[in-house]
């Protein structure tokens, strides 16, 4: 007798979603291929590999199976003996591209990662990439309160960070609104989600870097840039980058994520990331002398850190509104599109009846046009009543009936 394999598959250890990535990219194995095997979407698997989420009953078996964590024998082992833990991960396979330690760069304690907006600049203490930002508050206060609590952690880093990617400061006041506008509307999602300082950067790059925001009179031209020489020179060298380098470089050395988070939010495989990460970094050390001299990419990381921090630190925050302000115009704007939407749906049922009531019941064949036959005319032969014969005719018909007696002769 052997014990059932779903609860046997729901108890299937996995690792940690940074070495989920690993081991998958160890085997060659891509997204669509996991997800084909498992029979979920690729970005089921997506978020399996960041935390989200992770699998459970049989498609955790077969996704452990798939990256070489699963037991051999969990599926046959004996009610009376308990399954043996599995054996300890080794990936065998790194990424192609040298990147230095995480724990060997040291960060400076002013930089890019998120700091109360009211704090006046200083940044806390930055956090591990295996345990993501997110405070308790979320999770004891109430919506509106865990909202507030996030915005003060996180608005002024976030409007520091999109100003790096854009040159422009009222681009990125309204990407950070934008985004936690956007938050408020998801919140029962954001509240659970793994990194809710993630989801909220995410959408606020987004919003920043679209193309059709420069399309707008007001964002086509960047602002003026910094009057020191450095710094100067550090922007334009950012902004020279195309948008996905730009922002690959500012995750891991700006922000501080490991390679698999960076590429993770930037949806590229860790070698890719680790890729454009090496040719951001040399496209920057080409307008840094102080950048050029530093060999090792531990150096070359942590003095990029450290101008990056300074420069985003050196943009005032005052601006930005207060959360409350941004939840009130979230509800407002909800609801303004709620009205419409019942409006647009009383019109089209509206519309819907209208046509009901006016339309035809029947079909009516249309007249063929009329044609030359025998070389006579279409219109040779008896022409249409006018009103007048019609009114004529009538008449006559009329008094046939109800006229005088006729004489009619008689024979005989």
């Amino acid at each position: 007798m052997t014990q059932s394999t779903t609860g046997t598959a729901a108890a299937q250890p996995l690792p940690s979603p940074k070495e989920r990535r690993r081991l998958r990219e160890a085997k060659s194995l891509s997204e669509e291929q996991v997800a084909a095997a498992v029979g979920v979407t690729r970005a089921t698997v997506r978020s399996w590999e960041t935390g989200r989420t992770s699998p459970r009953g049989r498609k955790r078996e077969a996704y452990a199976r798939l990256i070489g964590t699963a037991d051999a024998t969990s599926t046959s082992t004996p009610a009376s003996t308990p399954p043996a833990p599995p054996a300890p991960v080794q990936p065998t396979v790194e990424p192609p591209v040298e990147m230095p330690a995480e724990s060997s760069v040291e960060r400076p304690t002013e930089s890019l990662a998120e700091t109360p907006a009211g704090s006046g600049g200083e940044a806390p203490a930055e956090p591990s990439a295996e345990a993501p930002t997110s405070s308790p508050t979320l999770y004891t206060a109430s919506p509106a309160e865990a909202f507030d609590a996030l915005y003060r952690h996180t608005a002024a880093a976030l409007f520091r960070q999109t100003y790096l990617l854009t040159g422009r400061r009222s681009l990125s006041r309204e990407a950070v609104g934008k985004a936690f506008d956007l938050a408020w509307q998801r919140w029962p999602e954001v509240a659970v989600d793994r990194d809710p300082v993630g989801w909220v950067r995410a959408a606020a790059y987004e919003h920043a870097m679209s193309p059709w925001r420069r399309m707008r009179a007001e964002h086509r031209r960047a602002d003026p840039p910094p009057e020191a020489p450095g710094p100067r020179a550090l922007l334009d060298a950012l902004l020279s980058l195309p948008p996905v380098y730009r922002r690959t470089l500012l995750l891991h050395d700006g922000v501080g994520l490991g390679l698999p988070e960076t590429a993770a939010e930037t949806e590229a495989s860790t070698p890719a990331a680790a890729g454009r990460l090496m040719t951001a970094r040399a496209a920057v050390a080409e307008k840094l002398p102080e950048l050029a001299t530093a060999t090792a990419p531990a150096e070359q990381a942590a003095l990029l850190h450290e101008h990056l921090g300074a420069l985003a630190l050196a943009q005032p925050a005052t601006s930005l509104p207060v959360p409350e302000l941004i939840r009130t115009g979230s509800e407002r704007k909800a609801q303004l599109w709620t009205r419409a939407a019942i409006a647009f749906t009383v019109l089209l049922i509206g519309l819907t009846l209208i046509t009901l009531a006016t339309a035809p019941r029947k079909y009516e064949t249309p007249q063929s046009p009329a044609q030359k036959v025998g070389g006579v005319p279409a219109l040779g032969g008896p022409q249409k009543l006018t009103p007048q014969d019609k009114k004529l005719q009538k008449k006559l018909g009329g008094e046939l009936v109800h006229g005088p007696a006729r004489l009619v002769p008689r024979v005989g």
